[in-house]
């Protein structure tokens, strides 16, 4: 159980606790990476390698370990726009997990799930993430490659290229306002191909 305003994420060895994130503006540097942690509009920007530090030791993020783990985004009923997001290390990389809820179209809020990876646009192609959603006899899967932190999270909600849920979807995988994510992460077949080699 989450505490309220929060949002959590769930292994069966361990649970990490965070507030929702607020929405904030990127900037745009090809050298330096913007905080990906939309917590209290953190303006801070640093080089790639220093993310994660970043991220723990600021903004106080657990590290969730494991190829498979469960996200619970609790109070999804927060007014648009807010963020939940989560670390997730395995397979030897970490990624971010951003589960946004934002209005693309007035009085009309929708939920962007997504996975960035802390690397570069090449490492990320080396890995495949699938979202899962089951609940009430029913599934929904999303399957794709993470993108790179040094994409701005904006745009890939933007172009929509990650799981979208309406809100009337949302509550059907909900259970009191809390929504549960199942994310699993692998290598690419192209990646496992070269490593077999």
């Amino acid at each position: 159980y989450a505490p309220t305003r929060c949002a959590a994420a769930q292994t069966s060895a361990e649970q990490g606790v965070l507030p929702p994130c607020h929405h904030h503006e990127a900037v745009h540097d090809p050298q330096l990476v913007p905080c990906t942690c939309p917590l209290y509009s953190c303006p801070w920007e640093g080089h790639l390698e220093v993310v994660v530090s970043h991220l723990r030791q600021t903004h106080c993020i657990n590290i969730l370990q494991g190829a498979e783990i469960v996200f619970l985004a609790t109070d999804m009923h927060l007014p648009a726009p807010t963020d939940w997001i989560i670390m997730h290390s395995c397979l030897g990389h970490q990624f971010l997990l951003v589960l946004r809820k934002q209005e693309k179209y007035e009085g009309h809020p929708q939920f962007f799930a997504t996975m960035m990876l802390i690397g570069t646009p090449t490492q990320a192609d080396n890995f495949t993430y699938r979202l899962e959603l089951n609940r009430n006899q029913r599934r929904l899967k999303w399957e794709a490659t993470p993108r790179s932190v040094l994409e701005c999270v904006d745009s890939v909600i933007s172009d929509g290229d990650c799981l979208v849920l309406n809100t009337s979807l949302a509550q059907l995988f909900s259970d009191n306002g809390s929504l549960a994510i199942g994310i699993a992460i692998t290598t690419s077949k192209v990646h496992n191909a070269e490593a077999e080699m």
